[in-house]
């Protein structure tokens, strides 16, 4: 059964994974793990957000798996989330050359 998102009748992969991804904190989550797990209170206290958006997000992250918990280690991003995290790597470069050209940042 194909999963529908806002803003997509067809719930293609790349709409699921764009409604994900454009959801409040969602990517300030993945930046965070981005140097390795993190336990819940200091993510959610690097992120500024109250605890229940935090969890709400790492459920929704843990069930796309892109965002495992390691008993032990806090969460981390899974071989999925550090793919994901690479390939926006050429975006934020990119990013960073378009604020320069216009000033937005």
């Amino acid at each position: 059964m194909v999963k529908r998102v806002r803003g997509s009748r067809t719930g293609r992969p790349i709409m699921v994974l764009l409604d994900l991804l454009g959801r409040r904190w969602v990517l300030r989550i993945v930046w965070e793990l981005r140097d390795g797990p993190r336990r819940f209170r200091e993510l959610q206290d690097a992120i500024g957000a109250s605890p229940t958006i935090v969890n709400t997000r790492l459920a929704e992250l843990r069930e796309a798996r892109l965002v495992e918990l390691d008993a032990a280690a806090g969460y981390r991003l899974t071989v999925l989330g550090r793919e994901l995290l690479r390939l926006f790597l050429p975006l934020h470069l990119w990013s960073e050359k378009w604020a320069r050209a216009t000033g937005v940042a």
